[in-house]
């Protein structure tokens, strides 16, 4: 099946592929609200087909509604827009994570990925982790050779993790095997906040931009992270429980005890346990906050 329309063949440089989708490997929209940002503005170079890939009645269109009348649909969607990181060609591929016909899609991206010269591959996402707010966030990262990730983040955690599989990693797994080096940046977002988590995304930006060697532009993404901090900050200090916990956590932050495998299968348990709780991604209050 054709899965992808290409609407232009841009002239690019051995550009750096980065792709971020939204689902349980998104905990805060952290890696999809990055990619919105390095993306904003650019081209649209290839749609996905939604009615192949999308199942509707678990992950509904939004429809806005002005005085009564039907105004406007708004469908999942999965594009690939052109960008630029200070003198690089960027592709970055965005969206919804799709329902069905993960192998056809993953044949269709290695298909994209040559046609478009695709140098590297760059995963960005986030995880739940018992960390708190009032510390850096911290970067983990996969790769599929030694030495492709930059900026003093490591591989990890170290040994076995088996967790469900999220598209974006099949999709970096299959890529890699095709040939092309991949790389991912997983920031560690506190399981205990809901919804987006801007200051992760300013980060997985920083990443992006040491990897590249140029500063991508941050958007309002520093300010938005900057109010929740001050919400949270309000939040913790009025309740005894939650400033012990946050505490608590801090503690073992500062003592830079490392997530092992077994903490970190809890910690994703627990955010799908909630995520199945509060219905599918895109449903309330999973917008940027004001």
């Amino acid at each position: 099946m054709a899965l992808y329309a290409l609407r232009a063949e841009p002239d690019l440089t051995a550009p750096t592929l980065i792709v971020a989708l939204d689902g349980w490997v998104d905990a805060g929209m952290a890696g999809t609200l990055a990619a919105t940002q390095l993306a904003d503005g650019g081209a649209v170079v290839a749609t996905f087909d939604g009615d192949v890939l999308y199942d509707f009645r678990a992950r509904r269109p939004t429809l806005e509604i002005v005085d009564g009348r039907l105004q406007q649909l708004t469908w999942p969607e999965l594009a690939l827009r052109r960008a630029r990181v200070g003198e690089r060609d960027i592709l970055v591929l965005s969206g919804h994570e799709p329902d069905f016909h993960w192998p056809t899609l993953s044949a269709a991206i290695v298909e994209l990925t040559g046609r478009l010269g695709v140098a590297e591959w760059i995963s960005l996402g986030s995880i739940p982790a018992a960390v708190p707010h009032t510390r850096p966030v911290t970067i983990l990262g996969t790769e599929s050779a030694p030495g492709l990730l930059r900026g003093d983040i490591a591989p990890g955690p170290s040994g076995i993790l088996r967790v469900p599989a999220a598209a974006i990693s099949v999709l970096e797994k299959v890529v890699a095997e095709a040939g092309i080096p991949a790389l991912g940046y997983f920031a560690q977002v506190p399981h205990y906040v809901s919804g987006p988590y801007p200051a992760a995304a300013v980060e997985l930006l920083r990443a992006v931009g040491r990897h590249l060697g140029a500063e991508p532009e941050l958007g309002t993404l520093p300010d938005e992270a900057r109010q929740l901090r001050s919400r949270l900050d309000v939040a913790a200090a009025s309740d005894d429980t939650t400033r012990s916990y946050v505490e608590r956590l801090e503690s073992m932050s500062d003592e830079a005890r490392l997530p092992a495998g077994d903490d970190l299968i809890s910690d994703i348990e627990r955010f799908l346990r909630e995520r199945g709780a509060e219905g599918p991604p895109g449903g309330p209050g999973s917008g940027r906050p004001n």
